[in-house]
């Protein structure tokens, strides 16, 4: 399970590729860019300059309005849901977008509003620390929203089901490896460079060799560490195999299921080892600061360009909230 407080690097969250299973009337490649688009659309709300570039509004609304299915084919591909799984999912991802449409999006609106006004003007990192805090408070609360059904459709999965999501989390760990782990230091360190270029042009437009240097620089000082991120990943998702797997013993009450559940989902959201939590505050503090640092040396013109970008996603957001 990938959250928000998972390790970040200097630029974006860390991430895992996602797959999606085959959808009827749209073919492979529009469904994977579609994704990409709602992943993109939900990361620039997140950390001012250096989130994700989007596409077009066009595909930002789609995602939005088709995230019931998207997620639906998301975790399907996972655990290969059977009929009663997949109706109860099914209706409750649609309810889910109802509550995040009329109580969140209207927030997220705000907040997009509110930092239009404040980019002209320099930024500390504490204002970015800050801003990345109230990100996690919301990500936690349509977690706390989606918790029951969860909840539900745990003890349900079968022995199959649980070695086909090991299976998938193989191949994705495989793939997390091949980005994040292969190839020399210096091989790494150019493919982040590169997406973090392209991500922050999204938003500030072309940056100069210096601003380019200052993100190079950036990313090399980055406490980001693949292996302890990794380490990470394959802790949470050992644990959640465990519980799932003892879920299963039907030994445990309701009440009991739920109390495992949510403990799970706790230690998910934030490690139970120390020294991982330590190494996330070292990330989040070294992110703030760079992101701060990188806005401060933007040209009056590229403060505008970011004006409009956000402009945008709220208009975005407004247009959604109108559904």
């Amino acid at each position: 399970m990938t959250t928000s407080t998972g390790a970040v690097d200097d630029s974006t969250f860390a991430r895992g590729e996602l797959e999606v299973k085959a959808m009827p009337l749209l073919k492979l490649g529009k469904l994977a860019r579609l994704w990409r688009n709602a992943r993109r659309w939900f990361a620039i709300i997140g950390l001012l300059s250096v989130a994700a570039t989007l596409t077009g509004c066009g595909a930002v609304r789609l995602a939005y309005n088709n995230a019931p299915d998207l997620s639906y084919w998301w975790l399907d591909s996972y655990l290969d849901l059977d009929s009663p799984q997949s109706v109860r999912l099914r209706n409750d991802l649609t309810a889910l977008q109802s509550w995040h449409r009329k109580e969140e999006l209207p927030a997220i609106a705000d907040m997009l509003k509110n930092l239009q006004a404040s980019v002209p003007q320099p930024v500390a990192a504490e204002q970015v620390c800050q801003l990345s805090r109230y990100l996690e408070s919301r990500f936690q609360a349509a977690l706390d929203r989606a918790a029951p059904t969860a909840i539900a459709i745990a003890p349900t999965l079968s022995n199959a089901q649980l070695d086909h999501l090991a299976r998938s989390w193989d191949k994705r760990n495989a793939e997390w490896r091949e980005e994040w782990l292969d190839g020399s230091p210096q091989d790494r360190l150019s493919r982040r460079l590169k997406s973090t270029i392209e991500r922050t042009e999204g938003f500030y437009g072309r940056l100069t060799d210096t601003q380019k240097a200052l993100l190079r620089s950036q990313l090399e000082s980055s406490p980001f560490d693949a292996a302890t991120q990794y380490k990470e990943v394959l802790r949470r998702q050992k644990d959640a195999l465990q519980t799932l797997r003892a879920l299963k013993s039907g030994t445990l009450g309701d009440i009991q299921v739920q109390a495992e559940m949510r403990a799970l989902f706790a230690r998910s959201m934030q490690s139970p080892d120390p020294a991982f939590v330590q190494y996330t505050e070292r990330i989040r503090s070294h992110f703030c600061e760079s992101a701060t640092e990188l806005h401060n040396n933007t040209s009056p013109a590229q403060r505008v360009k970011l004006q409009q970008t956000l402009q945008g996603y709220e208009g975005d957001v407004r247009a959604l909230m109108q559904r």
